[in-house]
């Protein structure tokens, strides 16, 4: 089973549209994964358009009343994904400067392993998906594997290369591709 993972879209303010080519992985994956920031409901109402099956939570950056929750999580042949924006119990972490919020990796890292580790069952294989960095992370933090697909748009803070992931789901196994467009 092919799941795509993409976050952090902000469209339209910051971007006009997914890129045609992560488009085209959303419309062939099996189930697609949003971990918030879609910038507007229209947005959103074009992801779902375009997905099957959504999986998808609120970011930040999203307008109120957006009809999502803060934490969500699909279970997909033995595999527990539970998806957050990344900044449930980061908030807590962040420190505030005259520059603003402070955005410390490894607390990030704690907040989405944190936050999958409550929401899976202890038997199950789990991945916490979070955005908001807009950098790309795959690794394991405290036994959980964490994915965090950029921005699929490319917006800051990100390098301006639009960014997303797929994922191939088989027995437990889970297999991930990074996929990137200028």
């Amino acid at each position: 089973m092919e799941i795509a993972i993409l976050s952090d879209t902000h469209v339209p303010d910051q971007a006009e549209q997914l890129p045609n080519q992560f488009r085209e992985h959303v419309q062939e994956a099996d189930h697609v994964v949003h971990a918030g920031d879609f910038g507007s409901n229209q947005a959103l109402a074009n992801v779902r358009e375009l997905a099957d099956d959504l999986t998808a939570v609120y970011g930040n950056a999203d307008p109120v009343g957006i009809d999502l929750p803060a934490v969500a999580s699909v279970t997909v042949s033995g595999v527990t994904f539970v998806v957050s924006h990344g900044i449930i119990n980061f908030v807590e972490r962040a420190v505030s400067s005259s520059e603003g919020v402070v955005f410390d990796r490894d607390d990030w890292l704690d907040a989405v392993a944190d936050t999958a580790r409550a929401r899976a069952d202890a038997d199950d294989e789990v991945v916490g998906i979070g955005g908001h960095s807009h950098e790309v992370e795959d690794e394991y933090h405290d036994g959980v594997r964490v994915l965090n697909p950029g921005s699929a748009t490319g917006v800051g803070p990100a390098d301006g290369t639009a960014t997303m992931m797929t994922v191939e789901v088989s027995a437990g196994a889970v297999d991930v591709t990074l996929h990137e467009s200028p």
